[in-house]
């Protein structure tokens, strides 16, 4: 039991970390918000010391593992979530609206993604991602005064409830065609009996609940509201953290558990990746609202980032770690933006409020364009490499259909986001945004920028240290 303890020992202080803030929150109030914000990304900060030197191990019989695949992909969630924390704080600051429950309940989605990264077993996959998406529901309806909100965190929720029963229900398929819930279980008896009709369905079932929490198409329906809706930095964390632990899931619930069924999932994920793209480049070209123009970006890159699973190798899982990570780091840079658009004490989010933003805040344009194009895959920026990563990986494995569609999807979208550039750069200037975005969200945006920009002329560490991660998960 010590071991087992010990192995979740990251998981462990973020825990402890989470209700300590939740008590000292309880008899402080409000008051005490700045304190827990900076406890909170302190633990973040232990946990990911002690994640970076932890071992292979696994803990309580196999239901949990941790291996190089669960390192790479805890570190950046607990990046992500840090810097969300630090951005939700200077956020509700600002709104006037401080609550101290915000830090907890980011602390405590926190925990339920790393259980599920590590999960190895579907009953730990189901229970961690259940402490994720309980807290998720809380946080998207957070600006309780706002109908907008409510509304975003209702839908969310009620989806949410759908997505985990059909989730359970091929959860329950697989476990009556199998006789196990452990992932190592089932791929020994699909490799002894093959793949059955009954099976099948399970799967399918097992891929539509995870597709939900990616806002993959066709379960994309709740992303620009939830979008539109929920605190900007909330988005922000939705569209980091909350997504690179659903990715990272859906790559070790189907690869781990189904290596010898590929022929039957690859075609449900290569339809799912297809469908994302060609709507995320579609659907935000009428957008004006700029969050729900993010909206529609996530489910595109969610399609690009499912064409390396629908790979089915070493590479292809490599190429979308890296496109987790430049997803993660760009998606915050650009909300830390959309953050700082206010007027006259609220917030404004239509594309036209950034017109003229180059001649009124130029740094704050010049990292926008940035981000902005490397979302796009315009070269030299980070953005393209991710691209090429995934549909190399998907040529290696002869998609070559799939990825020709991604490509031309890849070059639709781009308008979209250089229309973004063209309203900074060429439109006459909107009022200026008041106040000044500070030095903690300026230092965000300016790692965000470097990354995007620098990326180029040192790609190597970031590219072993994915490909060292998904080695790991072929062993």
């Amino acid at each position: 039991m010590t071991r087992d303890l010990l192995t979740l020992l990251p998981e462990l202080i973020l825990a402890v970390g989470a209700m300590a803030a939740l008590l000292i929150g309880a008899f402080r109030g409000g008051k005490a918000t700045k304190f827990l914000s900076g406890l909170i990304v302190l633990v973040m900060a232990a946990g990911m010391y002690f994640v970076l030197t932890a071992p292979d191990a696994s803990a309580f019989r196999g239901a949990f593992v941790v291996d190089g695949f669960s390192r790479f992909a805890k570190a950046l969630i607990l990046l992500s979530a840090a810097l969300c924390t630090m951005m939700a704080q200077r956020f509700f600051e600002d709104e006037g609206r401080v609550r101290f429950e915000l830090p907890v309940l980011i602390a405590f989605s926190t925990l339920g993604m790393l259980l599920m990264v590590s999960a190895a077993s579907f009953i730990s996959l189901y229970l961690g991602l259940e402490l994720q998406s309980l807290a998720l529901y809380v946080l998207a309806a957070f600006n309780r005064d706002s109908a907008r909100s409510t509304e975003a965190g209702l839908k969310y929720f009620v989806l949410g409830a759908l997505s985990s029963g059909m989730l359970l229900y091929g959860i329950s398929l697989i476990y009556g065609f199998t006789g196990t819930t452990d992932f190592a279980g089932v791929a020994a008896a699909v490799k002894a009996a093959g793949t059955g009709i009954g099976l099948i369905f399970g799967l399918v079932f097992l891929i539509a609940g995870l597709a939900f929490k990616l806002s993959a198409v066709p379960f994309h329906m709740w992303a620009p509201d939830v979008y539109e809706g929920a605190p900007t930095p909330i988005v922000a964390f939705f569209s980091s953290a909350a997504k690179v632990a659903a990715f990272v899931l859906f790559i070790r619930t189907i690869l781990v558990p189904f290596p010898q069924a590929i022929h039957q999932w690859q075609q449900v994920v290569i339809a799912v990746s297809v469908l994302s793209m060609a709507l995320g480049a579609v659907a935000a070209i009428g957008q004006n609202n700029i969050k729900r123009l993010m909206a529609y970006s996530s489910i595109g890159h969610m399609g690009y980032g499912l064409l390396g699973l629908a790979a089915g190798t070493q590479l292809g899982v490599q190429g979308m770690l890296f496109y987790l990570v430049f997803y993660a780091v760009t998606n915050i840079g650009v909300f830390v933006c959309i953050q700082a658009m206010r007027r006259d004490g609220e917030a404004v989010e239509t594309i036209a409020d950034l017109a003229g933003l180059a001649r009124t805040r130029p740094k704050m344009a010049f990292a926008l364009a940035a981000l902005m194009l490397s979302l796009a895959g315009l070269p030299p920026l980070a953005g393209i490499f991710a691209k090429v990563y995934v549909f190399l990986a998907a040529v290696e494995a002869h998609l070559y259909i799939p990825a020709l569609l991604g490509f031309l999807a890849s070059c639709m979208g781009a308008y979209y986001y250089l229309r973004i550039v063209k309203v900074m750069y060429f439109d006459e200037p909107a009022r200026p945004f008041e106040g000044v975005m500070g030095a903690g969200m300026g230092t965000i945006l300016a790692l965000s920028g470097l990354f995007t920009i620098l990326y180029v002329f040192m790609p190597a560490p970031l590219l072993y240290a994915a490909g060292t991660a998904a080695q790991s998960l072929f062993r």
